[in-house]
């Protein structure tokens, strides 16, 4: 049976660069890589949470990406991470708002343009009321 979302993965141009934003900006740890058969390198992992992974492939592409695929991560707190990412220098894309389901929310980039959500959850949104 399903248990769970694992990992999101991100094709990414400069893997040095990525990896500084998400485990220096955003504190995640960088778990382990994983190579080609051919030796080359393929993927690096990195650990979100227990169970809970970030893929990032080599060969991405420069651009904002569509903001429909984007990954989220919930908070305790909305104001205090915002206060924090911008003190590491990573800038809010859309400042923190009430979104449409009652949840605090704002938006950043990461170095390749895909798209990352925090979201600190309302009890009342449909999210922890189904």
């Amino acid at each position: 049976m399903i248990k769970g979302i694992n990992h999101k993965g991100f094709h990414v141009v400069d893997m040095e660069r990525s990896l500084d934003f998400y485990c220096n900006k955003l504190g995640f740890k960088k778990a382990f890589e994983l190579n080609q058969p051919s030796g080359e390198p393929w993927i690096v992992y990195v650990k979100v949470a227990d169970g809970c992974f970030i893929e990032l492939f080599y060969g991405g592409t420069e651009g904002v990406k569509n903001r429909a695929e984007h990954i989220c991560f919930e908070v305790d707190d909305i104001q205090e991470t915002a206060e924090l990412l911008k003190k590491r220098g990573v800038p809010l894309e859309v400042e923190i708002s009430k979104g449409m389901a009652l949840n605090y929310q704002f938006w950043v980039l990461d170095p390749d343009g895909n798209w990352i959500e925090f979201m600190e959850m309302n009890p009342e949104s449909p999210h922890m009321r189904s």
